[in-house]
C-alpha cells in the first residue's frame, strides 16, 4: 500500500485537474479523487503497469458517472450556473495550454458538449492521452473515439475565443475595467466593452445575481455602475483565477464575487461573476494544477 499511496500521492494534481475540467466543480473533483483513491486502494497493483495511465482511466469514469448527476443537478439551479473558481499557483499560468483549458471562457464552452465529447476532448487534447487509452477508458473502440474527439473538436473551435490572449493583456484590459467601475467612468467603460459582451451573474440562489445573460455594452455598463453606485464599502482587488487575471470583490473585507472576464481583440466580450458562497472555497488558498 506504500507504493500504492506513492503512486496517488504524486499524481493527485493531475488527477484533479482531469476531474476538475470534466466537471467545472472543485468539490466535485475532490469527491472523484477519494472515489479514484478507494478503487486504486483495491487493484492488485503488481499488475499494474502504467501507474499513471491506470489511475487516469479510474478518474475519467468516475469523472463521467458524476458529470452526468451534475447535469441532473444544473437543469434545476437557480439562475445562470458557471465554474467554480479556482485561486491558481503563479506556475499555471506558464503552462499556456493550461491556462487556456482551465480559463472561465474555455471552461463555458466544455459545458456545451456531452459528457463523453467532454471527456475525450480533455484527455486528448489538455493531457494528450492517446486514443487506444481513452477508448479504454470509456469502453470504446479508438475508431469510434477518434469520431467523437473530431466532433468536440470541431464544437469547440466553433465556441472558444479565436486567440489566445496574452496574459498581460488580460491585466491590461482588467486594471482599465477596475479604474472604470471605481471612478464611475460610464465612457471608459463603454470604451472597454465589446458591442456584444455577455454578463453572467451565479448567485445560486442565495446571493443576488442578475437571473439571466445581460447582453449589450450599454445595458452591461450601466447595469455594472448602478449596482456598485448604490452599495459602499466594497473593494477590488487583482488576482490569478483559473489560470487567468481576475479580479476579486469585497464587501466590508469579505469575499463577495469572482469576476473573470474574456478578452478578444483587446476588448471585453465575456464577464463572469460568481457570488454562489459554495463555490467560493477554493479562493482562499491557491490550487496546484498539472498536466
Amino acid at each position: 500500500m506504500d507504493a500504492a499511496t506513492d503512486a496517488f500521492v504524486s499524481h493527485r494534481n493531475l488527477l484533479f485537474t482531469i476531474a476538475y475540467e470534466m466537471l467545472g466543480s472543485a468539490a466535485d473533483a475532490e469527491d472523484v479523487l477519494q472515489e479514484t483513491w478507494l478503487r486504486w486502494a483495491g487493484v492488485d497493483h503488481g499488475s499494474v503497469e502504467n501507474h499513471r495511465a491506470y489511475l487516469v482511466r479510474i478518474v475519467t469514469r468516475q469523472a463521467l458517472g458524476r458529470l452526468r448527476t451534475l447535469g441532473r443537478r444544473k437543469e434545476s439551479y437557480v439562475g445562470s450556473w458557471l465554474p467554480e473558481p479556482l485561486l491558481t499557483a503563479p506556475d499555471v499560468a506558464e503552462d499556456v495550454e493550461l491556462a487556456d483549458s482551465v480559463s472561465m471562457a474555455m471552461m463555458l464552452v466544455l459545458e456545451t458538449l456531452t459528457p463523453t465529447e467532454r471527456a475525450v476532448f480533455v484527455l486528448r487534447e489538455v493531457f494528450d492521452v492517446d486514443y487506444d487509452e481513452i477508448a479504454t477508458a470509456l469502453g470504446k473502440n479508438p475508431a469510434a473515439v477518434r469520431q467523437i474527439a473530431h466532433r468536440a473538436r470541431s464544437h469547440v473551435a466553433a465556441r472558444r475565443p479565436r486567440e489566445v490572449v496574452t496574459q498581460a493583456a488580460s491585466r491590461e484590459a482588467l486594471a482599465a475595467f477596475q479604474r472604470a467601475t471605481e471612478t464611475g467612468d460610464l465612457q471608459a467603460l463603454l470604451d472597454l466593452l465589446a458591442p456584444d459582451v455577455v454578463f453572467l451573474g451565479d448567485g445560486g440562489g442565495v446571493k443576488q445575481a442578475v437571473p439571466r445573460p445581460v447582453t449589450g455594452s450599454s445595458k452591461v455598463a450601466r447595469m455594472l455602475l448602478g449596482g456598485l453606485l448604490k452599495v459602499t464599502g466594497w473593494t477590488m482587488e487583482p488576482a490569478q483565477v483559473n489560470g487567468c487575471p481576475a479580479l476579486v470583490v469585497r464587501f466590508g473585507g469579505e469575499l463577495d464575487t469572482v469576476l473573470a472576464v474574456r478578452v478578444e481583440d483587446g476588448l471585453i466580450s465575456g464577464l463572469y461573476a460568481v457570488r454562489n458562497p459554495a463555490k467560493l472555497s477554493h479562493m482562499t488558498e491557491e490550487t496546484t494544477l498539472r498536466r
